[in-house]
């Protein structure tokens, strides 16, 4: 709609949100590789609006019900419509060959826009649908393996269960050695991101000692435990149901989770390969490297939720690769214009889409060109000016403060990761912030940040802050910033932690580690309400004003070098032991701040004029 698109175009120029608007730097492209997750994309009406508007998919959504059909007692129209009489959708051999079908559906509405796989991944079950779009099994067999293999599952059920656990997969298996042999390393997601599964009162203990330990994790909620010893109990039974599957060579590269590495021969893909994706430790996060290590730059989540993407894009800075995730639907938003908007994001990254396809009976047309001589002007955007692993690529909700770039609620528990990039180009005021020489971040702008993150989880007051490393700007190129927000403890408290790396690895060193700056606790609750005795009188009353003559010299002399930008106090009074400020901010933006970092540091110059009690 044209208000719609000027509105848009508004925001852009503002540096603000708006429905529909993608913004970014402009990508390179590269080789797409589609991302078949397993369980947990699910939510009830997922792509009901692409059934009635996405042709492309609902046909294919049709073949699948057929191919589904000698398998199952259930229509797959009539489970998504969430139609009455239908099996509960929750139930896992409804749930996975439902997903199959809806990964598979998504992957054939991006092909119908041009957009087809170099390489193919799966999680799990989704190595089925990995498998399908790229050739490799039929799609008749395909539907056999996930009907045949979710209902073989339905027989674990009540025995066992599964857990994320937020650390490395080499320290949670450190973690297990109590249980040995009833608990194992399910999956490993990314560089700190695992799963457990095993005896349902050994994973219980186990997530007590987690939580004694402060390691974040949480349980998955299925009852059976997969990727584990209990899948032994239905070998023959599943060995005997896909006796007979035939799988073939595939010209589209499949990436295997079983392995952790290219398949050279998908032909392998027979029963015996499927009990072992069932049994064996899902390698997502080794595969992906090996993705990437081949040149792969665009990782295209096809489900109806990115659950994959938060963990590929560590992946991918734990790497130091030059590569992007995005995903195709979100929950509560599975349309067409949360297609487009996918769409959109990987065209930002250089990725082109069939137009025709994309406008088909609404194609623009030409317009002619004005026949007076261009005004050339040149705009020009520095190397490296694009966020470096930024979750809004994901199509994940954008931050919409200054310093930070993105949020996300953690898949794995009632966490938040909020993400951003610093750099002297983005924020040329923090310049203006020099110790010994060395543009730092001001300890204000951390506090700027809890208070940002508490204010996201409804835990308004920093409880406990300690600032334990500084943060250096890099003279050229960025900075990431990772702010991490814990699960709520019995009373609401939460714990924060913020660290930082560079965005592009120091001399090409992918191995650069994320330094820790600040941790603390963000609590609920606010400020105790001030007394309403109308306006104070400023200055206080019996306040006596101090001189701030070569007060920002005295500053450079002991090498802390301010610039216009924080120089920002206009006066000062001292009472006794109290001290009051008066200071004022230039920047623009200031009001998108809660409270601007250079407004609060230059109020606390006051302590360093000479006599002040600080």
């Amino acid at each position: 709609h044209p208000d719609e698109f000027r509105a848009g175009l508004d925001a852009l120029a503002a540096g603000r949100t708006a429905p529909g608007l993608v913004r970014g730097t402009a990508g390179t492209g590269g080789q797409v590789a589609l991302v078949f997750p397993g369980q947990g994309s699910q939510w009830p009406g997922m792509a009901v609006e692409l059934l009635d508007s996405a042709p492309a998919f609902a046909a294919r959504v049709a073949d699948c019900e057929r191919a589904l059909a000698p398998f199952v007692d259930w229509s797959l129209d009539a489970v998504l419509r969430g139609a009455p009489g239908t099996p509960p959708a929750e139930r896992v051999d409804v749930v996975q060959p439902v997903l199959w079908a809806v990964m598979v559906s998504l992957a054939a509405l991006w092909h119908s826009h041009g957009i087809t796989p170099g390489a193919v991944i799966g999680h799990s079950q989704g190595e089925i649908a990995a498998a399908c779009v790229a050739g490799a099994l039929s799609l008749e067999d395909a539907a056999r393996i996930v009907a045949l293999r979710s209902r073989a599952i339905r027989a674990l059920s009540g025995r066992g269960g599964m857990a994320s656990v937020a650390l490395p997969a080499e320290q949670v298996a450190g973690h297990l050695a109590p249980w040995d042999g009833r608990l194992s390393v399910a999956a490993v997601n990314g560089p700190a991101s695992t799963v457990v599964s095993g005896d349902t009162d050994a994973l219980d203990a186990f997530l007590d000692r987690t939580a004694a330990l402060g390691i974040r994790s949480r349980r998955v909620p299925v009852d059976y435990a997969s990727h584990c010893a209990h899948v032994e109990d239905i070998r023959t039974e599943l060995l005997a149901q896909l006796d007979g599957v035939s799988p073939r060579p595939s010209e589209v590269p499949f990436y295997s989770t079983v392995s952790g590495a290219l398949l050279e021969d998908t032909s392998v893909l027979d029963a015996d390969y499927w009990y072992r994706n069932l049994r064996r430790t899902v390698r997502f996060e080794q595969a992906t490297r090996a993705l990437l290590a081949d040149g792969y730059q665009v990782l295209l989540e096809s489900s109806p939720h990115p659950v994959l993407t938060v963990g590929m894009l560590e992946t991918v800075e734990d790497a130091g690769a030059d590569a992007t995730a995005v995903g195709t639907l979100r929950r509560g938003d599975g349309g067409p214009r949360r297609f487009t908007e996918s769409l959109a994001e990987l065209h930002l990254r250089g990725v082109s889409p069939d137009w025709d396809t994309v406008f088909a009976g609404r194609r623009p047309g030409r317009v002619e060109l004005p026949t007076y001589a261009f005004q050339r002007a040149r705009y020009w955007l520095e190397d490296g000016a694009a966020p470096a692993a930024d979750v809004t690529a994901a199509g994940l909700a954008p931050a919409d403060h200054p310093l930070l770039g993105a949020v996300v609620v953690l898949a794995d528990s009632d966490g938040l990761l909020l993400t951003g990039r610093l750099s002297a180009r983005t924020h040329p005021w923090l310049a203006d912030h020099a110790v010994g020489g060395r543009v730092l971040l001001p300890g204000t702008a951390f506090l700027e940040l809890a208070l940002q993150a508490g204010a996201r989880v409804g835990c308004p007051r920093v409880e406990e802050f300690t600032l334990e490393a500084p943060l250096v700007l890099p003279e050229h190129g960025g900075t990431v910033l990772r702010l991490t927000v814990g699960a709520p403890d019995p009373a609401g408290h939460r714990p924060l932690s913020l660290h930082s790396r560079p965005d592009t690895p120091a001399d090409g060193d992918p191995d650069d580690e994320w330094t820790r700056h600040a941790e603390g606790v963000l609590a609920p609750g606010g400020a105790e309400d001030a007394e309403a005795d109308g306006p104070t009188p400023w200055p206080p009353p019996g306040a006596e004003p101090l001189a701030l003559d070569g007060l920002y010299d005295r500053f450079a002399a002991a090498g802390f070098s301010y610039g216009p930008a924080f120089q920002g106090l206009r006066a000062a009074w001292r009472r006794g032991d109290e001290l009051f400020a008066e200071a004022v901010v230039p920047a623009p933006d200031a009001a998108r701040f809660g409270l601007h970092p250079a407004l609060l540091d230059a109020a606390l110059h006051a302590t360093g004029v000479p006599g002040t009690p600080g």
